[in-house]
């Protein structure tokens, strides 16, 4: 195996885990809109925004592509694809696992909301919380590109 191959596995798995991750944090905020539009649907344009912040990180996950592609190259080295594959790891997993909370989250302050809680501010700050861990990894991936 090439050296690159490792980069770009670990590239794929940054752009599929961040993509997954926020197609699935989506669904669950979408799922309980589609349940809190039966209850109020007056709000909808407070279930449309807790509901689109999970998507932030499937974005993360092609921005770090972009961040990295001009480091590979087939005459990388080991030490090079092996930073790219870490730092690639480390916001897929970040981005994954910040999206599928997120949509929980937002879950939850769409069914308070549905509920008549005036909620929605709490709630949003709350959802935006967990983004930061996907932003901090993202920082990573600025720094491995500048440090390479």
């Amino acid at each position: 195996m090439e050296p690159i191959t490792l980069a770009y596995i670990g590239i794929g798995l940054m752009v599929g885990l961040c993509g997954a991750g926020s197609a699935l944090g989506i669904t669950t905020a979408a799922n309980a809109t589609i349940g809190a539009l039966k209850k109020n649907p007056d709000a909808f344009g407070n279930y449309l925004i807790l509901t689109s912040f999970p998507g932030t990180h499937g974005v993360y996950g092609f921005v770090g592509y972009f961040l990295l592609r001009d480091l590979l190259s087939p005459e990388m080295t080991w030490i090079a694809a092996a930073t790219v594959f870490g730092g690639s790891l480390a916001l897929a997993l970040a981005g994954f696992f910040a999206a599928l909370v997120q949509g929980k989250i937002g879950a939850n302050g769409i069914a308070a909301i549905s509920s008549g809680h005036n909620v929605f501010g709490k709630s949003m700050l709350l959802t935006a919380f967990t983004e930061l861990y996907a932003i901090i990894a993202l920082a990573f991936i600025f720094m491995i590109n500048a440090a390479l």
